[in-house]
């Protein structure tokens, strides 16, 4: 159900139920940012609150209720969420506390929720257990605590579930224009990717950021997605919180390659969605994205008067999906034109300090080094706290730039509090970025940078059935081989005996494996280059009661590992990597989810460490990469035909030659149907 947000996130009237000293904050909130609508407290008693007398019953406001911050117990919340849905409100904040987020000590509290959500019906919630939001563009509050927003035109809007982590946002002093501030507690009924599509529907909101920790509804997000790109409005995620669902009770090497982290970064990246990791690379890329919006490319340029700070940007980009074009004939002309001979042209640039002061010709070179597809260029600029006078040409120089050029221009402090909150306002009021702090500099261009379009196509969801059966290798790999997978010729013994007649018939040389092991290299279980004649005593030493003949897979240039684990708050992550015994210690993978067309799986194969081995290393022959792409097709068809019950799938090694792709070993787990 789409909920209307709209009377909840701008009211003309709030009620503040409860008598707590967070109802009285609540009411201090709303006058700071300027609140002009009516505000009045609720409370049995009829006492004062924060100046205010208080109603004994929302039912005794002669008017209607757009909003109310309900800051009573649990209990008592669901009937006054009842009654105020009864009277036609607008939508509610639940500050209370234990309900799911408590169902590990409370069993009680899964069925509060429910209640909860019933009892608001079509009228939207945020939370429970929520700090509510700051609006500061229509100078609304409703916040039990201090905030640090002042009344904006136009903004960034960020969501988190963590209500210390967003007060201590709504404090920062990076000149950032936070328009709302919004927590979404435990969703009870509407999730962050539901309230962030309501923000998208302001047009005075320039970017969202979403500090995530965990994804509640995958179809939600997407369609956030696909309408923050319809109405250019990027969004940048924080996320956190590595879970290790995916990983439990799992027996493959995919699933302990790909844990949920992987998940939501490959969740991530399908959508088109940057993620950044630390709080100030965050507000950094918000501070971009609402200055300039995206980054056309990955090039940068940077200028400087140190070659220290040249260094310095160079080395920390070195790590980073960014680049450093050389410069062009044309960018060459204008900075020689501007600095004369006795500068050495690089990017980045070390100009010296011979035209420090001189404003005309600081903008000569710093504009020198933006267009000719540069995306963003940097002037790395230390303003002194002591005395920053002498400083004021480089903010001149910066603000002429973006003025003559309108190229993405930023001025870089390499540490934060080398930036005066003054200039940096100057700065964006000028449209140049004010970055605080080299690394969360590179961090917010390269998040910039990285924005796309959402994949078109939605994830796979999977079942909710536990899996309870791990198939052996021979079925395994005729389920496989049943959706497209090539497999060798095997057979399938219970005796050395058996084992030995059958081998006869296989072409040599030949590998026999005990059956019902996982890992079977683990417990040499697996003999390689044998012939027909070595099985029974080969067999015999393995000591399984079945064994797997079957011919072995030459010519090989390169093993890979494809997997496919079932993340219960992603999807089906789809795990690409160097193969072989040693894939769980070479940890060289890339990971995408279900479904993913065969462009995108050919990308992300040329990630990997040992792409070069596909593509033919020194002199050898490549790998036939339409076999490779026509397996991993494969194996996720299986997946999307068995989604209900599989819970993980394996080949490991698929042997690639020049003219084939073969899966040697293979596992499968699933729920019994």
């Amino acid at each position: 159900m789409t909920r209307d947000l709209s009377r909840l996130m701008n009211p003309r009237t709030i009620a503040v139920v409860g008598g707590g000293p967070w109802c009285a904050s609540i009411i201090k909130a709303a006058r700071r940012i300027g609140f002009l609508g009516d505000i009045f407290p609720v409370h049995p008693s009829g006492k004062e609150i924060a100046g205010l007398p208080s109603l004994r019953r929302l039912e005794d406001w002669q008017g209607s209720i757009d909003a109310a911050f309900i800051g009573i117990n649990r209990h008592a919340t669901i009937d006054a969420v009842n009654a105020l849905h009864d009277l036609g409100g607008g939508g509610a904040v639940c500050f209370a506390s234990g309900f799911t987020e408590a169902a590990a000590e409370d069993d009680k509290g899964t069925d509060l929720q429910a209640r909860l959500v019933q009892a608001a019906g079509e009228m939207p919630v945020l939370g429970p257990n929520c700090y509510g939001f700051v609006n500061a563009l229509d100078k609304t509050a409703i916040w039990p605590d201090q905030h640090g927003l002042e009344p904006i035109l136009c903004g960034v809007a960020i969501l988190t579930q963590s209500s210390n982590i967003a007060i201590n946002l709504t404090m920062q002093r990076r000149a950032l224009p936070i328009a709302y501030m919004v927590t979404c507690g435990n969703m009870a009924q509407t999730n962050q990717a539901q309230i962030a599509m309501a923000l998208l529907e302001d047009p005075r909101v320039t970017a969202i950021g979403l500090h995530v920790e965990g994804f509640a509804d995958l179809r939600d997000w997407e369609a956030l997605a696909h309408k923050s790109h319809q109405k250019n409005v990027p969004l940048v995620a924080l996320k956190v919180g590595a879970s290790d669902q995916a990983r439990h009770a799992t027996v493959s090497h995919t699933a302990s390659l790909a844990g949920s982290d992987a998940g939501a970064q490959a969740f991530l990246a399908r959508l088109g969605i940057p993620r950044v990791k630390t709080l100030p690379g965050f507000l950094e890329t918000l501070k971009l994205l609402h200055c300039v919006g995206p980054l056309k490319s990955n090039r940068i340029a940077s200028i400087s008067c140190s070659g220290g700070e040249a260094s310095l940007i160079a080395d920390l980009a070195m790590d980073r999906d960014l680049e450093f074009p050389a410069l062009s004939p044309g960018q060459g002309e204008a900075l020689r034109g501007a600095l004369g001979p006795m500068v050495a042209l690089a990017n980045p640039l070390d100009y010296h300090t011979y035209i420090w002061r001189d404003v005309q010709a600081m903008t000569q070179a710093w504009g020198g080094l933006t267009g000719d597809g540069i995306a963003m260029t940097f002037s790395i600029v230390d303003y002194p706290h002591t005395d920053a006078a002498d400083w004021t040409c480089a903010t001149q120089a910066a603000l002429g730039v973006h003025a003559q050029t309108g190229a993405p221009f930023a001025v870089v402090a390499t540490l934060p509090e080398l930036m005066p909150p003054d200039t940096a306002r100057q700065l964006m009021q000028g449209g140049v970025v004010p970055f605080l702090g080299l690394s969360e500099a590179l961090e917010a261009a390269e998040a910039a940078a990285g924005i796309r379009a959402p994949d078109p196509d939605p994830v796979l969801l999977p079942g909710l059935a536990a899996p309870d059966v791990t198939l052996t290798e021979d079925e395994a790999k005729a389920a496989l081989a049943a959706h497209g997978v090539l497999v060798p010729k095997f057979c399938l013994a219970e005796s050395p005996e058996d084992a030995a007649r059958m081998a006869a018939g296989l072409r040599a040389p030949l590998a026999l494996k005990g059956v019902g092991l996982a890992h079977k290299s683990d417990h040499g279980a697996v003999r390689l280059g044998l012939a027909a004649e070595d099985v029974a005593r080969v067999a015999a030493e393995i000591g399984t009661d079945r064994f797997l003949t079957e011919e072995m897979a030459t010519g090989g240039v390169a093993e890979l590992l494809i997997g496919i684990t079932r993340d219960p708050a992603h999807g089906f992550v789809l795990t690409l990597g160097a193969g072989g015994v040693l894939a769980e210690i070479l940890q060289d993978t890339v990971s995408l989810l279900v479904p993913s067309r065969p462009e995108e799986v050919k990308k992300a194969l040329t990630l990997l460490k040992c792409a070069s081995l596909l593509a033919g290393y020194r002199g050898k022959p490549a790998a036939d990469m339409q076999a490779i792409l026509k397996v991993i097709k494969a194996v996720q068809a299986y997946v999307i035909a068995n989604a209900d019950t599989v819970s993980e799938v394996e080949i490991n090694p698929l042997i690639c030659t020049p003219d084939r792709a073969i899966a040697v070993d293979a596992l499968i787990r699933k729920a019994r149907i």
